[in-house]
This record gives C-alpha cells, structure tokens and sequence, in this order.
C-alpha cells in the first residue's frame, strides 16, 4: 500500500544524501542503528524500571518485560564502559531536553535559583532561557562570556558567592572551546551547591578522550545520543550512586511515563560502537576537521567567537566584518545551493534570535561521510564566495 508518508521520507532521504550537513548538533546513524530503532520493541510498554534496577525496586508496572529488562541493563552497562565511569545512569529520557527536566526535578524544588550560561552567550534552551519550563519553573541566574568569547571563571566565582544557587550548571550548546569541568566543580563546592554537566554536544569527544570528562567531579552528567556520539535521538542522566533513586524517580513517574524501548535498542547499539577504536579514530577526524575549517575562514578574514575552535564547533560572527548581514541571511543563502547550517546568536548579540548576528558551523556530520582536513578547507572556500555574493 503506498502512503505520502514515505514519499516525505524519500525526499528527506535525498535532501540528506544531496546536502553539505554543517549543522553541529545533527550526524548520520549507522544502518544498525536504524534497524533497533525499527524494530518490533516499539510495541512494548515497560513503565517501571528492571526489578534490579535501583533499591527502591519499584519494577515494571506491565507483563512481558522480561526481554526489555535485560535490554535495559546491558545498554546501561554499556553507557558506563562508553565513559569508564561507575556512576549510575538511567537510559529512559526521550530527550536532552527531558534529561534536564528530570535532573532538575530530581534534586531541586520549582523556585530554587541554578547559575548557567546563558543561551545568548552558548548556553541552551533548558538552561534558563525565559519561553523554556527551565526559566518558567526555576530562578536561574548566569555567569558571563569575556569580550573574546570564553567563559569567565571569574564572573562565574563570584556569582555563586553572591546569589549560593542550589545547583551549578556547565555545559552549551554553542561553546567552541575546553570547558574547565574541575574549575567548575570547585566553586560548586565551596557554595554547597550541586555541579550538573549537559555534556550533549561534546559526548563523543569525552567518549574518545578529545574533552576532559566530567566524571568523578559532576553530581550529575546530562546528554543526547545523538550529535557527537552520533547515535539515536535520544537522553541520558548520569549521577553519583546516592542520587540514583531521586533521578530514577525524577525521570519516571515524575517527568515521563513508559520508555521508549526501540530508542533505548538505539542507545545500546550507539553505545557499543561508541567503544570501538574507529569511532575513537572518528572523533579525533571530526576535530581535525573543524580545525582546519575555522582556520581557513579565519585566513580569509572572518571574526571566529574565541578565535578559534578545540571541538567539533565554531562561530562566526558577522557584526564587525559583514554588517549588512544577519545569520538568517547567510543560512537561506546557503540552503539554497544545498549547504545546511544554522544561524546563531554571538556574544552581546544585538540581533533577534530569529535573525542572529551569526552561524554556527560543526563537522561532525560531515566526516562521517568521510572528510577530511582538504574538504573542510574546500567547503570554506565555498561558503566565502556566497557571503561574498550577498
């Protein structure tokens, strides 16, 4: 029986296959990948969690789970052997965003104050911003970039001291450089407050050894599947093991009902390739690449946020040396001779978010396909004839 629904399909599949994919938060999935997340598992209820799971034991509300439970447990152990950690990590969010939500709920009450970076500054949309539940439920205050772009561990410092929030976040959505995690994690500690990582966008660079890892410092580690690590759209919480049943529960029944057990079918297999030397050998290309792609745009004379990059993301930013543009501009621009990317707010940003003064690029998607460092510096070269042209 034929259906639009798979016309719609097939023209995004070609729209994948056509398009230069720059945009930092999205990558392509292995056939493996596809399949688990296509499989019969989406029939199956599970609200609950396996009966081993956590010592309040709550188990699963349904029948039949016995297969999920096993499921379960090994894509949990493999998430632990991906990041050499022993912290306890709950594999159900749908989302980064819900894995938030629930690390929230999970350790403060609606009203408590969290210190973040703000979404105009890198941050992400669960970090505060004023449309998001984030915003609407807690009382975030932020801690500042420097003029360059870096975060300020200065600024950072002395608003823990001066507003004692309950919880520290770190992490972005839109930060091209090391995060000092051991930094962050002292002055949480020295105002008795909770650290939290969303680690969403650089997780396969922690997975490989490409980012310091949050682990052993962090209460709690937040991330997507997806992006680096290049898996199943998808969330993670990690916490130290005497908060495990306060994210349990904060995840279910506190913010989600049943998992989604095919996506957590996508998880373990995410996981598993995640531990191979090749995706190793990948994230260290994906670097490489971003690299030399930030440095060609640099050579050609654009302004790079921070001057550069040592992830798999850079911006740029358009306000000193290409005024008449906004972001949006240049992302239509670009979309029209298929090269996808997506505008983006800069520090002290001036523009709405709609229009942004800039774009943020990433490789991650594209040396999955197969770039290298020649390709990356070609690509540069493409995009500067377009801005040219506008």
């Amino acid at each position: 029986m034929s259906s639009r629904v798979f016309d719609y399909i097939a023209a995004e599949q070609r729209r994948q296959q056509e398009n230069i994919e720059l945009i930092a938060s999205e990558n392509f999935v292995s056939e493996n990948v596809m399949k688990a997340v296509g499989s019969c598992l989406t029939n199956k209820y599970a609200e609950g969690y396996p009966t081993e799971r956590t010592s309040g034991n709550r188990g699963r509300y349904y029948g039949g789970c016995e297969v999920v439970n096993e499921l379960e447990e090994y894509c949990c152990d493999k998430w632990r052997e991906v990041f050499s950690t022993d912290y306890h990590v709950n594999v159900q969010p749908h989302s980064g965003s819900s894995a938030n939500q629930a690390a929230y709920f999970s350790v403060l009450k609606p009203g408590d104050t969290i210190l973040s970076m703000d979404l105009s500054n890198g941050g992400h949309l669960t970090h505060g911003s004023a449309v998001n539940f984030s915003g609407k439920i807690f009382n975030f205050v932020f801690y500042n970039v420097t003029d360059r772009g870096f975060i300020d561990y200065d600024d950072l410092r002395t608003k823990a001291q001066t507003y004692r929030p309950q919880l520290i976040l770190a992490g972005a959505s839109a930060y091209s450089r090391i995060i000092d995690f051991a930094a962050v994690g002292g002055i949480a500690k020295s105002v008795n407050a909770y650290f939290m990582v969303d680690m969403a966008h650089i997780a396969g660079l922690v997975a490989a050894g490409a980012h310091p890892s949050p682990f052993g410092i962090a209460d709690i580690v937040t991330t997507t599947t997806h992006k680096t690590l290049r898996g199943t759209r998808g969330g993670l919480i990690f916490c130290r093991k005497e908060l495990a049943n306060k994210i349990d529960a904060g995840v279910f029944p506190c913010c989600q009902g049943g998992p989604l057990e095919h996506i957590i079918a996508g998880k373990a297999v995410t996981a598993e390739e995640a531990c191979s030397p090749e995706f190793h050998a990948y994230i260290r290309q994906v670097v490489k690449n971003t690299k030399a792609m930030c440095d060609e745009f640099i050579r050609l004379g654009y302004e790079i946020v921070t001057g550069g990059t040592d992830n798999h993301l850079f911006l740029i930013d358009f306000t000193r040396t290409h005024p008449h543009l906004s972001g949006k501009d240049v992302q239509d621009a670009l979309d029209r001779v298929h090269i996808t990317l997506n505008k983006n707010c800069v520090p002290n940003e001036t523009r709405s978010p709609k229009q942004t003064s800039g774009v943020r690029i990433g490789c991650a998607a594209m040396t999955t396909r197969g770039w290298k460092e020649v390709d990356a510096v070609a690509c540069a070269k493409i995009i500067d004839e377009i801005i040219r042209s506008l």
